[in-house]
């Protein structure tokens, strides 16, 4: 396939993109320059926001992956705030506005499973499956549930397919597992398996939106994977 990956040059893209490479003709665009460029991949350096480059590059795509998001630094504060929201929301909508206007009727977006709050148990948590509407309120799992909401209108407004998966502390394959806790290490996904649930949701077509939690969770101790593996194919090879 013929990809263009927003976000390409960021944690999660820096990871995944060169798995993708290996099978898609992918471009990317980002703000940023890659931090090592990937042979055979095409970098292009501008904004989100901006339809008509979108549109340009987006021309003969197959798929638009969105893996944009806000930036670390200055978590939780209110310029970070916003700027979560303004690519999450904004930037999202923008994008796949100029997606539409190149013909292009197929989407992924990494969202997260942070579009749920969280209980603690004794060190673990329990999250819902996704029969369960997304209810996070903290601005992050906010801007990411409304980021899927962004994606649900692409697919009443364009009759575009759209994928969302809610991604868990993905790592670099030689960081594996990764986290501070029991829960975040027992939830993280490893690098190719990101990449290998992309693919699937690549070829999830003609089913309009829909939503999978993507952990390396195997054993669903602390969430359910079912559905991913049902419809998408898709299970962990590195699992907790």
């Amino acid at each position: 396939m013929r990809l263009l990956v927003i976000g390409g040059c960021g944690l999660v893209g820096s990871m995944v993109v060169p798995v993708l490479a290996r099978s898609h003709e992918v471009a990317v665009l980002d703000l940023k320059e890659p931090r090592t460029a990937v042979s055979g991949v095409d970098y292009h350096t501008g904004g989100l926001h901006d339809v008509e480059l979108v549109a340009s590059l987006a021309s003969d795509v197959d798929s638009l992956v969105f893996m944009a998001m806000g930036p670390l630094a200055g978590w939780g504060s209110q310029e970070n705030a916003r700027q979560h929201f303004d690519i999450a929301v904004g930037g999202l909508y923008l994008a796949l506005t100029g997606a539409a206007k190149a013909g292009v009727r197929h989407a992924v977006y990494t969202s997260s499973m942070s579009v749920y709050p969280y209980e603690e148990l004794t060190g673990m948590v329990t999250f819902p499956d996704e029969s369960v509407p997304p209810s996070a309120t903290d601005f992050y799992g906010l801007a990411k549930r409304l980021g899927e909401e962004v994606c649900r209108t692409a697919t009443e407004r364009w009759d575009m397919d759209t994928v969302c998966l809610r991604l868990c502390f993905p790592a670099a394959d030689d960081e594996w597992p990764r986290g501070d806790t029991e829960m975040k290490r027992a939830i993280s996904t490893s690098a190719r398996d990101v990449a290998a649930a992309i693919e699937a949701g690549l070829h999830r077509r003609g089913h309009g939106f829909d939503a999978y939690a993507i952990s390396g969770d195997a054993s669903g101790r602390t969430m359910s994977i079912e559905k991913a593996r049902r419809e998408l194919g898709w299970t962990p090879r590195d699992a907790t």
